[in-house]
């Protein structure tokens, strides 16, 4: 099953590889930016943690440490820094999250775990 994502993705300056990144709900997100900011930051994002990427679009996500938000935003607490994002970030919407059973190779095996040492025979 594929679930849709939409997340706020923050860039310190235009020429810059770094963004950071807050995963929000949509509908929510919509109200809050065209003036609802009396809207709980807690319905408005998805998680209070903001990611990291030095390398753009294309990096892995990590979580960004209270030193590279405190360098940032001047501050390193998420409710200081979530709305700074979600106000001058840009918003990115996909459906690239898998969230049911991944498809395997059933031709290359039984898929058995062995933890006794036996092979698949003792399974």
């Amino acid at each position: 099953m594929v679930r849709s994502i939409t997340k706020v993705v923050y860039k310190p300056d235009t020429q810059s590889t770094d963004e950071f990144t807050v995963v929000v709900n949509p509908n929510e997100y919509h109200k809050w930016k065209e003036g609802g900011e009396t809207i709980p930051l807690t319905d408005v994002v998805d998680s209070f943690d903001i990611f990291f990427s030095n390398q753009g679009t294309q990096g892995i996500l990590g979580k960004a440490s209270k030193q590279q938000l405190e360098n940032v935003f001047g501050a390193h607490k998420d409710v200081d820094v979530i709305p700074k994002i979600l106000k001058d970030g840009k918003e990115q919407s996909s459906d690239s999250i898998n969230t049911g059973n991944v498809a395997t190779n059933v031709t290359k095996g039984s898929g058995a775990v062995d933890n006794r040492g036996k092979g698949l025979r003792g399974i």
